[in-house]
């Protein structure tokens, strides 16, 4: 599971987001599907770079406000600790394992549209291995704060 954010001028959000991939090695490239019905997708449609969270288990509170919250409501980095990365776009602090990436292309998916992200910042790698990660089935309780 991820938590991908983006910012656009001075409006900011993020999600949770269960679909996404490396997509090409040389150049390197991933690809984060946002739900079009998000406030994140409506945020990242105008912005240049997003953020790619990649979560582990001890990160399940991030979880549960990137997923169970939405930024129709909420603030979420009102409750968040995080740190204008590449851009502007936010970077979560005490998530180890993240990368900026500059939007290269979209890709329509139905109910979800593909951002192409050429990765342009990472984290500094850690130095001792991270916990298991967050995965799908650890999540299925977690009540969304925006439908699919």
């Amino acid at each position: 599971m991820y938590v991908v954010t983006a910012a656009s001028g001075t409006r900011r959000a993020g999600c949770l987001v269960g679909f996404a991939s490396q997509c090409s090695i040389d150049p390197p490239r991933f690809v984060v599907w946002l739900s079009t019905a998000n406030r994140t997708y409506r945020v990242a449609r105008t912005a240049d770079h997003l953020t790619v969270h990649l979560l582990h288990q001890d990160d399940r509170a991030t979880a549960d406000l990137f997923g169970g919250e939405t930024g129709d409501d909420v603030d979420k980095f009102a409750q968040a600790g995080w740190h204008a990365g590449e851009a502007g776009s936010p970077v979560l602090d005490g998530i180890a394992t993240w990368f900026t990436g500059r939007v290269e292309g979209r890709i329509e998916g139905g109910d979800h549209v593909g951002f192409l992200l050429a990765p342009v910042a990472e984290a500094t790698p850690p130095t001792r291995p991270p916990p298991p990660l967050l995965r799908y089935q650890d999540l299925r309780d977690l009540d969304p704060g925006h439908p699919a």
